[in-house]
């Protein structure tokens, strides 16, 4: 283990003194962290195909063809589930926001009614998405209030369900029961006369005010970001990893090419020290620049930690992660040129689809999808875990076994293809 360290103690006093890998590991993460922080603050974010996931607990045909109609909007993707299911998914960030059709739903149409038979749970982060979305939803049932009331189809449709419901005519007589089929039967022939859907023109005016909808956080007022650098500081944080895994797998090229690792290698000291202890000066960097950029956030920014076992998780997986990538692409190439340009275009790539320099909103589905297989995704989501989320230790378990999967593969395939380039 003393071996281990004077390894690792070497490699973090040529960090300390190269002031321009400091920059990339400290200085350009919390310049990040402040300027998404002050743009977001007090800035909306258009809206791009909203993951939402749905609940009808009214199971009618009306609220079946809601869900349709609102799944057919280009700008919400539906999924339905169950109430639990479904506030799981929005308070893990894997879904916007979630929509409940409470019981009743379908003879109100959603509209009528003192009560809310639409329930949305909101994503803390996501509150322009929440409005947004109340505005869909008012807009798809008026649209289908329309056709059931307004238009001339719906109109005889209505017309016929009630000359045959025999309870709307218990109370009249014969005489009167023929003079009011009559007369809606001569209503019917009349719908039938005029151009279809003309009365479905009517204004909808102030769909949305008068349409009224139950919103639900899906957390408590703790778990929840009090500002934009809350919500982006995770994605800090990961840009710290991102210069800390660049630094040091560009630092193990150079000491081979410099001749460095040969003279550690001929020395009394055996390979896996030397590759521990490179892992171990890597590893103790990312959980100092976290550490410090979290306490900067705390002190300067307001940014909390929810639970504090919780984010040392995360700076741990994290940093674990990390440490494998620096193995893996400290063997990309035989130059320091080749590994930086190859470690900086695999590691802004991995960001930019994992949510590091674009929020997730903003990216096209398919972008989502494939985000999944980067580290900086885990990363973040674990990192809010402990920030806002107020993730328990269960659902921290699958951006943790992800992360610790990533670092594991990376440096296990780096320390066998640097083997073999040894010999």
């Amino acid at each position: 283990m003393k071996k281990t360290w004077t390894v690792a103690r070497k490699d973090l006093l040529i960090l300390l003194r190269d002031k321009g890998s400091l920059f990339w590991v400290v200085g350009f993460p919390l310049l990040m962290g402040l300027l998404l922080g002050a743009i977001f603050s007090g800035t909306g974010r258009p809206m791009t195909g909203m993951q939402v996931a749905a609940v009808d607990e009214d199971q009618t045909e009306f609220s079946k063809t809601f869900l349709a109609r609102l799944d057919s909007l280009t700008a919400v993707t539906i999924t339905t589930t169950s109430r639990d299911s479904a506030f799981q998914l929005v308070r893990t960030g894997k879904r916007a926001a979630c929509v409940i059709l409470r019981k009743g739903f379908g003879e109100t149409g959603g509209v009528f009614g003192d009560s809310a038979m639409i329930e949305i749970g909101i994503d803390p982060a996501r509150q322009t998405e929440a409005g947004y979305l109340q505005g869909m939803l008012a807009q798809t049932a008026f649209a289908l209030l329309q056709e059931r009331y307004f238009s001339s189809q719906g109109i005889k449709r209505e017309l016929h369900q009630l000359m045959q419901d025999s309870h709307a005519w218990g109370g009249l007589d014969s005489t009167q029961k023929g003079f009011a089929t009559g007369f809606l039967s001569n209503l019917a022939a009349f719908m039938e006369s005029t151009e279809p859907d003309t009365a479905a023109s009517a204004g909808t005016g102030k769909t949305k005010e008068l349409m009224p909808i139950a919103v639900t956080a899906v957390t408590d007022d703790r778990a929840r970001p009090r500002s934009g650098f809350e919500i982006f500081f995770p994605a800090a944080l990961l840009w710290a990893l991102i210069g800390a895994a660049a630094t040091f797998g560009v630092s193990l090229v150079k000491e081979r090419t410099a001749g460095t690792f040969l003279r550690l290698r001929i020395a009394p000291i055996q390979r896996a020290h030397i590759l521990a202890g490179k892992g171990l000066a890597c590893f103790i960097t990312c959980l100092s620049v976290c550490a410090l950029l979290l306490l900067i956030g705390h002190v300067i920014l307001g940014v909390r930690v929810a639970d504090f076992g919780i984010i040392v998780l995360a700076m741990a997986a994290s940093s674990l992660s990390f440490v494998g990538i620096m193995m893996f692409i400290s063997v990309l190439g035989k130059s320091e040129e080749a590994v930086a340009g190859a470690a900086w275009g695999i590691l802004l790539v991995c960001s930019m689809i994992g949510g590091g320099m674009v929020p997730s909103i903003f990216m096209p589905g398919w972008m989502r999808a494939i985000g999944s297989i980067s580290p900086v995704k885990w990363g973040i989501l674990s990192f809010e875990g402990g920030i806002w989320r107020n993730f328990t230790l269960a659902e921290m378990m699958l951006p943790v076994g992800v992360l610790l999967s990533i670092g594991v593969v990376g440096y296990t395939v780096g320390v066998i293809i640097l083997t073999r380039a040894d010999r």
